[in-house]
Protein backbone atom coordinates (compact mmCIF):
# COMPACT_ATOMS: atom_id res chain seq x y z
CA UNK A 1 0.00 0.00 0.00
CA UNK A 2 2.78 2.24 0.65
CA UNK A 3 3.87 1.69 -2.47
CA UNK A 4 1.07 2.35 -4.45
CA UNK A 5 0.59 5.36 -2.35
CA UNK A 6 3.83 7.17 -3.36
CA UNK A 7 3.90 5.38 -6.95
CA UNK A 8 0.65 7.40 -7.39
CA UNK A 9 1.38 10.55 -5.72
CA UNK A 10 3.89 10.67 -8.06
CA UNK A 11 2.21 10.62 -11.25
CA UNK A 12 1.26 13.73 -13.17
CA UNK A 13 -1.85 15.12 -12.12
CA UNK A 14 -2.29 13.41 -8.69
CA UNK A 15 -3.39 16.38 -6.31
CA UNK A 16 -4.19 14.11 -3.69
CA UNK A 17 -3.65 10.44 -3.12
CA UNK A 18 -4.18 8.40 0.61
CA UNK A 19 -5.65 5.49 2.34
CA UNK A 20 -8.27 5.79 6.06
CA UNK A 21 -8.83 2.42 7.69
CA UNK A 22 -12.32 2.63 8.65
CA UNK A 23 -12.42 2.67 12.64
CA UNK A 24 -15.94 1.20 12.81
CA UNK A 25 -15.48 -1.20 9.89
CA UNK A 26 -12.82 -4.10 10.33
CA UNK A 27 -10.45 -4.11 7.46
CA UNK A 28 -12.21 -1.31 5.36
CA UNK A 29 -10.09 0.53 3.79
CA UNK A 30 -11.03 4.52 2.13
CA UNK A 31 -8.89 5.25 -0.95
CA UNK A 32 -8.99 9.11 -1.30
CA UNK A 33 -8.06 10.63 -4.47
CA UNK A 34 -7.95 13.58 -6.32
CA UNK A 35 -7.30 14.42 -9.97
CA UNK A 36 -6.41 17.40 -11.63
CA UNK A 37 -8.69 16.37 -14.93
CA UNK A 38 -10.71 12.75 -16.34
CA UNK A 39 -7.32 12.49 -18.47
CA UNK A 40 -5.06 12.35 -15.51
CA UNK A 41 -7.38 9.61 -13.84
CA UNK A 42 -7.46 7.57 -16.69
CA UNK A 43 -3.82 7.84 -17.44
CA UNK A 44 -3.49 6.24 -13.50
CA UNK A 45 -5.92 3.38 -14.08
CA UNK A 46 -3.65 2.34 -16.63
CA UNK A 47 -0.30 3.35 -14.63
CA UNK A 48 2.08 -0.15 -14.55
CA UNK A 49 1.83 -0.06 -10.26
CA UNK A 50 -1.79 -0.33 -10.71
CA UNK A 51 -1.89 -2.93 -12.69
CA UNK A 52 0.32 -4.53 -10.16
CA UNK A 53 -1.49 -3.78 -7.02
CA UNK A 54 -5.08 -4.75 -9.09
CA UNK A 55 -3.21 -8.48 -10.07
CA UNK A 56 -2.71 -8.95 -6.41
CA UNK A 57 -5.85 -8.52 -5.07
CA UNK A 58 -6.11 -11.89 -3.57
CA UNK A 59 -3.00 -11.85 -2.08
CA UNK A 60 -3.53 -8.62 0.15
CA UNK A 61 -7.08 -9.84 1.25
CA UNK A 62 -8.88 -7.42 -0.66
CA UNK A 63 -12.72 -8.95 -1.76
CA UNK A 64 -14.47 -6.45 -3.13
CA UNK A 65 -14.47 -2.73 -4.28
CA UNK A 66 -17.33 -0.40 -4.05
CA UNK A 67 -15.89 3.18 -6.48
CA UNK A 68 -17.80 5.98 -5.67
CA UNK A 69 -16.82 8.82 -7.92
CA UNK A 70 -17.27 12.80 -7.16
CA UNK A 71 -17.01 15.51 -9.99
CA UNK A 72 -16.01 19.04 -7.83
CA UNK A 73 -16.01 22.80 -9.06
CA UNK A 74 -12.70 23.95 -8.63
CA UNK A 75 -13.92 27.14 -9.14
CA UNK A 76 -13.88 30.04 -6.55
CA UNK A 77 -16.54 30.25 -3.64
CA UNK A 78 -19.00 33.44 -3.61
Amino acid sequence: MRRMISASREEDGCLAYSYALDVLDDGLVHIIEKWRDQAALDAHFEAPHLQQWRSRFSELGITDRDLTRFDVNQGSRT
